[in-house]
């Protein structure tokens, strides 16, 4: 099997795979009882924090594997590379905010991918596979903030 391909199938497969906890959180807290609407947004808030976190791993392990960087790119490279982390930590911190900081957030990075990708000669189907992770993550924390509002 070419490598090229099991590596777009299992991307593609694995990537799939991340949006089901962001799926069925969303479900969860259109769902449960109010009651325990609170603890089902915390563990939203605290998926969506690493799933943005690992975006900028993406950069740092690109950047150190790649040879045609300029000493310009691979510093912008790097400095964005740990940006994913911090924009979620700031989530934690901004109290009823933290939704929108992560939204913003992914919104952001996939901007920047758009860019950095080019950089690495990442393949073309990974920029369109990491636009369609994004909708649906952003997706889901607007309906889990929409839940938060009409049901808590």
């Amino acid at each position: 099997m070419n490598k090229h391909f099991l590596n777009k199938r299992l991307a593609h497969l694995l990537g799939f795979l991340g949006l089901v906890p962001f799926v069925l959180l969303t479900l969860a807290c259109w769902l449960v009882h109010p009651s325990w609407l609170g603890d089902f947004i915390k563990g939203q808030l605290a998926y969506g924090i690493a799933i943005l976190s690992f975006l900028g791993g993406m950069h740092w392990g690109a950047t150190m594997v790649s040879g045609d960087l300029s000493v310009e790119q691979t510093k912008r490279a790097l400095v964005w590379s740990v940006m994913p982390a911090l924009i979620a930590w700031l989530a934690t911190m901004v109290g009823g905010f933290g939704f929108a900081v992560l939204m913003a957030g992914f919104i952001v990075a996939y901007q920047v991918d758009k860019h950095l990708f080019a950089w690495y000669r990442m393949p073309d189907w990974l920029l369109r596979l990491r636009f369609n992770l994004t909708c649906v993550a952003v997706g889901a924390l607007a309906l889990t903030v929409t839940a938060a509002n009409v049901r808590g």
